[in-house]
């Protein structure tokens, strides 16, 4: 019992120190809740007494980032004002020192001009972009200036022989051809006109440097310049006074005339063909190279302004090669005449050569009228070759000349128009290129081939109304032989006969051959009737001789004698004349010799064998058998040499 009092008693004490304890606790956690309340207290009023104190702070620091701001605004702005202040040193200085920084200070003007643009809140903004604008003004007028200056100090005329020197070696002239002084108008079908042709088109050119290179970059940066500040109209001036006038001179220097259609009908032939002939040579330099130059210092200067550039080209040009074009004008319009034929076609021919250069060199819309124009008179000169073509056909069946060829030789007609044809044939490919021009057909061969024996037949059916001039049908029939005869051997030896075809040549050596035998009738029957019997019987009264085995039995003496004279009579009549015609063609000549004595010469001797002995028994015998076979096969070897009558006999 007295242990567990004891324990109860130490239990209860614990207890009633735990309680003293969470009081004391209890006490201390009231008080510090006390203190803090009295710190927020005081907290808030610290915090309400710091606030205005934050604010100034903030204000002070904004104001520290907008001073920072407007002093880094103020140096761009101020930096910009030394930029314009060396531009303008710069500017008043010229270009003519330094061109390189004289442009680098007109581009830090315009930056200077946009930048102050887009400040217009400075009050000093509209000032400064005043004043840069006037300057910028002045900087444009001094590239003008100095745009002209350059261009005309580099631009200068070139000088023939410098042109002649970038033709191709085959097209230089030689001394005395062509150029300022003329070029040979002399025809020759020898020279090969297709052969030229073909070098000429696949020939290379070099165009002469008409600015040096160096210089076309510094132009080009004046122009740009000049076109970005709105100076379009100033510049196009000053480039197309100048290299115009640059470009006419080296066309006046190599000859170039300005003729009106007036002069070239003024003109005679042998001056207009010349001319006609320079023309070709001018209109080759001036596109192949004095143009194509001209393109290449205009494309490099107008670079990236592709319509001025055009204009610009096409108003350099316009003047110079209006002058070249009236000139291929004229002559189409002037009066046709058939030997005006040639010389259209080798204008018509360097227009399609030149076709694809001025197409390339005059592009662009500002380029269409000197196109048009150039293509215009390619159309015209084919219309005016075509219609001289069609008259030369007419003019051949119609010539009404009265030139007498007394010999029966070749007629200067007949010789004429074969050469004429001759030339067609080397212009083959220039004929079927100008028949295509009016009809898109592919038989331009045919009709070539149609229009050359048109001609022909209207050759031949002059000839016949010619040869009835003659009142000896012998010299009638040989004056159509040589001439049908010339007209085959010309066209055997040409491309012509590949035209004509075999059938054309095999019927008029046909015709040839009639008339050669035409002839012999014609001149020999009646001195051949002189040597055959019939006639020679004595009807009596003049004396005969028998006895001869029957070979001269019954014949008259006197009537042989009278034969003899008659023959030598004849055949002297016939030499004197004959020897005075003309066969030209050796060949021909020997051949109608030979037909004449293969009959003449057999009948002759036939006759002297079998009535010789009669006339040589009598007095005189050499008074009528004059000549032996020997000596009329040496006089037969005089005719058609076409002899004078003054000329000694050999």
């Amino acid at each position: 019992m007295g242990v567990a009092v004891v324990g109860s008693d130490s239990m209860s004490e614990r207890a009633a120190m735990m309680r003293e304890s969470l009081q004391k606790s209890q006490t201390i956690t009231d008080n510090v809740v006390t203190i803090l309340g009295s710190f927020d207290h005081r907290l808030s009023a610290l915090e309400t007494a710091m606030r205005p104190t934050q604010i100034r702070t903030h204000s002070i620091r904004k104001a520290h980032e907008n001073i920072d701001r407007t002093l880094k605004a103020a140096e761009v702005i101020l930096a910009k004002f030394d930029l314009s202040r060396q531009a303008e040193t710069k500017i008043l200085r010229g270009p003519h020192e330094d061109l390189e920084s004289y442009l680098g200070a007109i581009d830090q003007l315009k930056g200077n001009i946009q930048f102050f643009s887009s400040k217009k809140c400075f009050r000093s903004c509209d000032a400064v972009i005043n004043n840069s604008n006037n300057l910028l003004t002045k900087a444009i007028s001094k590239l003008e200036d100095e745009f002209k200056q350059r261009l005309l100090s580099y631009s200068k005329p070139v000088e023939p022989d410098r042109l002649f020197d970038c033709l191709p070696n085959s097209l230089r002239p030689s001394s005395g051809s062509p150029g300022p002084n003329g070029e040979s108008s002399g025809r020759n079908p020898s020279n090969n006109h297709s052969e030229q042709k073909s070098i000429s088109e696949n020939a290379v050119y070099t165009p002469p440097t008409l600015i040096p290179p160096r210089i076309l970059p510094l132009l080009h940066d004046l122009a740009q310049q000049m076109v970005q500040a709105g100076h379009q109209q100033q510049l196009l001036k000053i480039y197309r006074d100048t290299r115009s006038s640059v470009l006419e001179e080296s066309l006046r220097k190599l000859g170039v005339e300005k003729l009106s259609k007036e002069d070239v009908q003024k003109m005679q032939w042998e001056v207009l063909e010349a001319k006609i002939g320079n023309w070709i040579h001018f209109m080759r330099i001036a596109v192949k190279l004095l143009y194509a130059g001209e393109r290449i210092v205009c494309d490099q200067i107008f670079e990236g302004f592709d319509s001025l550039r055009d204009q610009c080209f096409g108003e350099v040009t316009a003047s110079s090669v209006s002058v070249l074009l009236s000139f291929g004008d004229a002559i189409a319009k002037s009066k046709r005449s058939p030997e005006k034929l040639f010389v259209l076609l080798d204008m018509y021919e360097i227009m399609r050569e030149l076709h694809s250069e001025i197409e390339m060199i005059f592009k662009g819309k500002a380029c269409s009228e000197i196109r048009d124009s150039a293509f215009g008179l390619t159309k015209r000169l084919a219309q005016t070759a075509q219609e001289t073509f069609g008259d030369f056909e007419e003019a051949v069946e119609k010539d009404a000349t009265k030139t007498a060829v007394l010999d029966g030789t070749v007629h200067p007609l007949t010789s004429y128009v074969i050469n004429y044809v001759k030339f067609l044939f080397d212009y083959q490919s220039t004929l079927k290129q100008l028949f295509l021009e009016f009809d898109n057909k592919d038989e331009t061969g045919s009709q070539l081939a149609s229009v050359t024996m048109r001609i022909m037949q209207a050759l031949q059916t002059n000839l016949d109304g010619k040869s009835k001039q003659y009142k000896d049908p012998a010299l009638t029939h040989l004056f159509l032989m040589n001439n049908i005869h010339y007209m085959v051997r010309s066209v055997r030896r040409s491309e012509a006969k590949d035209l004509l075809g075999d059938d054309w040549v095999q019927r008029h050596r046909r015709i040839v051959q009639q008339h050669a035998n035409q002839y012999k009738r014609n001149a020999w029957a009646k001195i051949l009737q002189c040597l055959t019997i019939q006639g020679l019987t004595s009807s009596g009264g003049g004396s005969s001789v028998g006895g001869d085995g029957g070979n001269s039995s019954g014949v008259s003496r006197a009537l042989v004698k009278d034969r003899f004279k008659t023959f030598n009579m004849q055949f002297e009549e016939l030499h004197q004349k004959q020897s005075q015609w003309t066969v030209p063609d050796t060949e021909l000549r020997e051949s109608l010799r030979l037909a004449v004595a293969e009959v003449l010469l057999p009948a002759y001797r036939s006759f002297v064998k079998r009535f010789g002995p009669l006339v040589e028994s009598g007095k005189n015998p050499q008074k009528y058998i004059k000549y032996g076979a020997e000596d009329l096969e040496r006089m037969l070897g005089e005719f058609f040499e076409g002899k004078n009558l003054n000329e000694p006999k050999r």
